[in-house]
């Protein structure tokens, strides 16, 4: 008699399933409630698999590991959906995973039992053990839904919540039962049919409330992608134990090792199709075609393709055809750019094919392009051309192998650019929705390779203005050197006989060629820069005014404190400090003086460069003297001031500039002194404070 009465009460509960799962079906389908059918559908088939004629409590027993695993995991999946819309996204993800992995372990169980001839008693235990968790983590989640969930929420889910609750709590009532006495207990086994039919109503009244679940209850495409590759998984592994089993029982002695090549052959070929870029594919596109109203999830997929875009490993040609070809499954493709020759170029390819033709930007293929910014479907013109305007494609481009799809790269109505793509992994239909979304990625596509080209040629650009401005300094200085030789041949008429004037000219010459040397390898971009290092200012002083003083009979020097060296490259610092002497040289007549000094003021060094010629005026310094390209002399270039300003600076150093029109001008360059720094902490700064100057004075910071 407990036989018909477990019959009844699982055949009741499986009528009742089924007439809600109709329902559902019957329902206008909508996304939120895929999980909650996929739940009702085992719930039923599990029901009805209980309420085989035949079956009596053993043989139940023996088709829980099977039926009952899928249908708790179906009603956790379908809690978690709903814990997923109302807490935080991490905890979702660590529920989930830790469900998943405990599923896993249940799975295991199962399959042992069913192929164990271990004790019947370690399989019982063993197995509601297993159940018994899975329930308190069902009974934890329906606690969590519903505290999660708002007043005007709960109202809608709480009658499902208490109702899956109910067989959760029912479940680990039975099992921990027969945890506690070693055997199940029929009577109970026999209720639990009719408790969840009871159960029916409850969902059916919250399923009516919650039309629109989809507030707080969403499948994402990556979600059902892995249910069902999983839940395939899962059936295949539930038949190939089957079929070990009934090799293993037919085998005889052969039984044992026919089961277990078996199992082992069936593993590695599901690891080889789960793992296959053509099956996947058709996975997403079934589940796009038949359980989406749209074929794309388009946060998902902009996400992807920003994240390609952003990837560093590739070149950014590379980067973009990943990002287009991942949108329709294709395995890759090639891109052409349009470049300044007027042709559009190869400018990268991506697991495919690889081209060296070009396409003229004014031919026939890139003005259909950027005219009508299509999609050309290649199989599709060879088919119909007249859909494209009888357009005729190149010789090239209809070689190539595998070609499928041509995606124009629009930037600001202009075509910049287009993409070949080879054909999917798996077929993809050309709808609307295709090809929109591919028309904008191109736009995206095309804007990020135009920001690239445009920040590549203006690092070209910097480059050349770089050496643009360096060839100016270089300039300035030979100007310099040229005005020094052309002094020498002016006073060579007078003092041509003299040993030491042409001692001095010998030297001039030979600094001059020195000088020049050095110019030209500054071009030269294989050539290391010089290292900054320590620099005597006394000694570069001294040399300054030896190799000028044949320049102005009045050019004197004053040392008032020496050994002091500051840290810098020393051809860079001695030539800006001759740029004031060479200044004051060609601005004080003969009779005048020059003087070029060296002081001490604390921790810096002063230089200071007086002359008595044409001086300048406060509103010549203030506004036009460090200008670039300013210059009062008529073979002036206006450049030296302004590097040596921009040099003293950079060693951390000042200007200031003392001038009086018909009086002279002096330069007092303020420079760190450098100091090792095994003796910094000895250095005093008991030097004086220099003098002020009583004619007009500006400091340049």
């Amino acid at each position: 008699m407990v036989i018909d009465v477990a019959l009844v009460s699982y055949g009741i509960a499986a009528l009742a399933f089924a007439l809600l799962s109709i329902g559902l079906l019957a329902t206008r389908q909508q996304t939120s409630r895929f999980l909650l059918l996929i739940a009702c559908l085992t719930a039923a088939l599990w029901a009805g698999m209980l309420a085989w004629p035949k079956a009596d409590a053993s043989t139940a027993a023996r088709l829980v590991p099977t039926a009952e695993l899928a249908r708790d995991v179906a009603w956790l999946m379908f809690l978690l959906s709903l814990q997923g819309s109302l807490a935080k996204a991490g905890e979702t993800r660590r529920m989930a995973a830790g469900i998943s992995g405990f599923a896993l372990l249940a799975a295991a169980i199962s399959l042992w039992q069913a192929n164990s001839d271990a004790w019947p008693l370690l399989q019982l235990l063993s197995g509601a053990g297993a159940y018994v968790c899975l329930s308190i983590i069902g009974m934890l989640l329906v606690e969590q839904v519903l505290r999660s969930a708002s007043l005007q929420q709960r109202w809608g889910i709480k009658f499902a919540c208490l109702g899956i609750g109910g067989i959760f709590v029912f479940d680990f009532y039975l099992y921990s039962e027969a945890m506690l006495f070693r055997q199940i207990n029929p009577g109970v086994w026999s209720a639990r049919g009719i408790i969840n039919a009871l159960i029916v109503p409850m969902i059916a009244v919250s399923a009516h409330r919650s039309a629109k679940w989809a507030t707080t209850i969403s499948v994402s495409r990556r979600f059902l992608f892995h249910s069902v590759a999983l839940f395939g998984a899962g059936l295949y592994l539930l038949a190939m134990a089957a079929a070990g089993y009934y090799l293993r029982y037919v085998g005889g002695n052969w039984g044992s090792f026919m089961q277990l090549a078996f199992l082992f052959g069936a593993l590695l070929l599901l690891g080889t199709v789960m793992f296959s870029g053509a099956f996947r594919a058709r996975i997403r596109v079934f589940l796009s075609k038949h359980f989406f109203a749209y074929s794309y999830d388009y946060r998902e997929e902009w996400m992807q393709f920003t994240r390609t875009l952003a990837k560093a490993d590739d070149s950014p040609y590379q980067r973009t055809i990943e990002a287009i070809a991942n949108l329709v499954e294709s395995p890759g493709g090639a891109l052409w750019i349009r470049r300044e020759t007027g042709q559009c170029e190869p400018a990268g390819h991506w697991n495919t094919f690889s081209s060296t033709a070009q396409e003229p930007a004014q031919g026939a293929l890139c003005c259909f392009l950027e005219q009508h910014k299509w999609i050309i479907d290649l199989q599709e013109w060879q088919e119909d051309p007249v859909k494209y305007q009888n357009l005729a494609l190149p010789g090239w481009l209809l070689t190539l192998p595998d070609a499928w799809l041509v995606v124009p790269l629009i930037v600001n109505a202009k075509l910049l650019g287009f993409i070949v793509l080879a054909r999917p992994r798996s077929p993809i239909a050309l709808n609307w929705e295709v090809l929109d979304l591919l028309k904008i990625a191109g736009s995206q596509a095309g804007s990020y390779l135009a920001q690239y080209e445009a920040a590549q040629a203006l690092l070209v650009a910097r480059q050349f203005d770089s050496y643009h401005r360096m060839s100016t300094f270089v300039v300035h200085d030979l100007k310099n050197l040229v005005a020094q030789l052309s002094l020498l041949v002016a006073n060579s008429a007078r003092h041509k006989d003299s040993p030491e004037f042409q001692q001095d000219m010998l030297e001039t010459v030979t600094y001059s060629v020195e000088k020049m040397k050095t110019l030209l390898q500054r071009f030269n971009r294989s050539k290391s820069a010089e290292a900054p290092q320590p620099v005597a200012l006394d000694a570069m002083l001294k040399q300054i005014v030896n190799f000028r003083a044949a320049l102005h009979p009045g050019l004197t020097m004053q040392i008032s404190a020496s050994g002091m060296s500051t840290f810098g490259n020393a051809s860079r610092l001695e030539r800006v400090i001759a740029h004031f002497v060479t200044n004051a040289i060609e601005a004080t007549p003969k009779d005048g003086r020059i003087t070029l000094s060296i002081e001490r003021d604390g921790m810096d060094a002063v230089i200071v460069c007086a002359d008595t010629g044409q001086g300048m005026s406060e509103e010549f310094i203030r506004e036009r003297l460090f200008k670039p390209f300013v210059s009062t002399k008529s073979t002036g270039m206006g450049i030296g001031i302004f590097e040596a300003r921009e040099y003293i600076h950079e060693l951390g150093g000042s200007i200031a500039v003392a001038s009086a029109v018909s009086h002279g001008t002096t330069f007092r360059i303020r420079l760190p002194i450098y100091v090792p720094q095994s003796v910094a902490a000895d250095v005093t700064n008991d030097e004086g404070v220099a003098g002020e100057s009583a004619e007009t004075e500006i400091t340049v910071h």
